[in-house]
């Protein structure tokens, strides 16, 4: 279900939604959209439309309605009582896919915090199997304390002992960090939107086997190689991290601090774009929205289009490098195919030249050339 604010590309985004759920290892049967000035206080998107799910969802035999934008508690609560469905929005949708996904001990820990962090303000019994608490001599929560204040204490007990852990574990990556800081290591870090293809690339740098798919978060924990550069001379520090995608939600961002830390203490963040994206602009825009947010903005970057193996041949690029316009400084960029090669040594070139001469990473200059002659 998504709701029409006029804002642009509304139909990609109800789109991306169906991946979303795709991933998340359910069925879409059906869409269904409105347009609105403003959500609606109690149901979102008014009574009438309420009543159309209701009607549409009984006749298909829908388990569950899943909104593009995120619902406020009571939003959720009010639409779950007048539908009688489970009704989950986009927050919790993308939460789902990263319990799933996670793989190390300090993703998981990561997604647990988010996911307690959210249903914390939500009390709507999502967390049935945590252990419940009984009550009793020399234990808390006596007759007298209420199911809700049980499940509120312990669900901020939970909180309390993730972060605890998840401090640990920050403590360990900077002592990894320093480690590569001694020996003068050179730090690049893989970010972009989601299924650019940042993962496949990675494995194609440092021929490693990380999982990889063409699937929304198909990665979730940062991994780290060695890749040798022969121009250079030495070896660089690659860094594959987490995909970003619009609306991540805060939680997520906060709980995934020490993951994006790779990204902010990175000498060099290779930007992977999906060039056959017809949303290929408001990617990279979101992309850079949450590099700033984090802290990372400033750092020098290289765009990789990735992908051209999927472009038509009349939208192939007439060079292999040129540059793009990021926040008004011209930026190198580098087309290519992580899946079947073509521009990668290219982008070991390119990578040598920065890691021998840092300012490479960036260019300045308003005259430098732009013509790259296709449709990204």
């Amino acid at each position: 279900m998504g709701v029409d604010f006029g804002l642009p590309n509304f139909d990609g985004e109800l789109a991306e939604l169906a991946l979303l759920a795709q991933t998340a290892g359910l069925n879409p049967v059906a869409k269904l959209t409105c347009k609105r000035r403003a959500p609606d206080a109690a149901l979102f998107v008014g009574s009438g439309k309420a009543d159309e799910i209701k009607l549409l969802a009984t006749q298909l035999g829908a388990v569950e309605i899943l909104f593009d934008q995120s619902l406020s508690p009571a939003q959720q609560r009010n639409l779950e009582r007048h539908l009688e469905l489970p009704v989950n929005d986009r927050t919790l949708l993308i939460l789902e896919i990263f319990g799933q996904r996670a793989r190390s001990h300090e993703g998981k820990l990561q997604v647990e915090l988010a996911r307690m962090q959210y249903l914390s303000t939500r009390l709507v019994r999502r967390w049935s199997h945590l252990e419940r608490q009984s009550g009793g001599i020399g234990m808390r929560g006596g007759p007298g304390e209420s199911q809700i204040e049980l499940d509120r204490r312990m669900i901020g007990d939970n909180i309390k002992k993730i972060k605890e852990r998840l401090i640990k574990v920050k403590r360990q990556r900077q002592t990894q960090r320093r480690q590569r800081e001694r020996r003068d290591a050179f730090n690049i870090s893989l970010v972009g939107y989601t299924n650019a293809g940042k993962t496949t690339l990675f494995n194609a740098l440092v021929k490693a086997r990380a999982y990889a798919a063409d699937q929304l978060f198909a990665t979730l924990d940062t991994t780290t190689r060695q890749l040798y550069l022969g121009e250079a001379g030495r070896s660089v520090s690659l860094s594959d991290t987490v995909g970003f995608i619009r609306d991540l939600p805060h939680g997520l961002i906060d709980a995934f601090q020490a993951t994006l830390q790779e990204a902010v203490d990175a000498d060099l963040l290779l930007h992977v774009v999906d060039a056959a994206s017809p949303n290929f602009l408001e990617q990279i825009a979101e992309v850079q929205r949450v590099l700033n947010e984090i802290g990372a903005a400033d750092i020098p970057q290289i765009l990789i289009f990735n992908k051209i193996d999927s472009l038509a041949e009349e939208y192939l690029p007439l060079q292999a490098e040129d540059s793009f316009e990021l926040d008004g400084v011209q930026t190198p960029r580098i087309f290519l195919s992580a899946k079947n090669g073509t521009g990668l040594q290219a982008l070991r070139q390119k990578l040598s030249q920065v890691v021998t001469n840092p300012t490479a990473g960036q260019n300045d200059d308003p005259d430098f050339p732009d013509d790259h002659g296709a449709a990204p």
